[in-house]
């Protein structure tokens, strides 16, 4: 059970994410908003204590492009968010975090990867989508990543809607699209406490 705040730019977002206690920081290289150089990933991840994983974000990039950067900056996980197939996928020599659209899983079990996130159908919109609609998703939890509008208020009915083993959030910690370290620190903290009285209860 873990948090992972996505989009990270700066140091001093990464420094916050750390001291909340997130247990995942990712970087995005694909055109977004959020987007940051590979040279900026490389300083603040050697910046990050061991114990955080380094997730960098794709969508639709070639495999020598990913393995370049993800060997440069020493990323821990990638995370695929385009239309990769399974044998690309499979093709990678890294921890793989499948990215899959609410309204689009019927093939998420074709994939053989190590963690499945779901997001709302627009992707880094900020938006919620129906979280009973995963009710029905023949998927290990133990797998499953949330993301998709999640934010202070609303990440502890989240959790124990879906149980996922992770929640993921990247505008729901912003104001006026800055990470914003007081939003952070509050969301690792409602998630923490829900995912500690989950695993109380098992």
């Amino acid at each position: 059970m873990g948090v992972k705040i996505c989009g990270i730019k700066t140091m001093e977002a990464a420094k916050a994410a750390v001291e909340a206690g997130a247990d995942f920081i990712g970087f995005v290289f694909a055109d977004s908003k959020r987007r940051i150089s590979r040279e900026q990933a490389k300083i603040i991840s050697k910046a990050l204590p061991t114990n955080i994983k380094k997730v960098g974000v794709f969508v639709n990039e070639e495999a020598p492009t990913i393995l370049q950067i993800a060997d440069d900056i020493g990323l821990d996980y990638i995370q695929l968010h385009g239309k990769e197939s399974p044998r690309f996928v499979d093709s990678l020599p890294y921890p793989i975090i499948k990215a899959f659209s609410s309204h689009n899983l019927a093939q998420i079990n074709e994939y053989a990867c190590d963690y499945y996130l779901i997001d709302s159908p627009k992707a880094g919109s900020g938006e919620v989508f129906d979280w009973k609609a995963l009710e029905m998703l023949d998927t290990d939890k133990d797998k499953l990543i949330l993301a998709g509008g999640l934010n202070v208020q609303n990440v502890e009915e989240a959790i124990l809607t879906v149980k996922p083993a992770i929640v993921d959030v990247s505008s729901g910690v912003e104001t006026n699209h800055v990470k914003d370290p007081i939003k952070i620190k509050k969301f690792v903290e409602h998630a923490s406490v829900v995912f500690l009285q989950i695993k109380e209860r098992e």
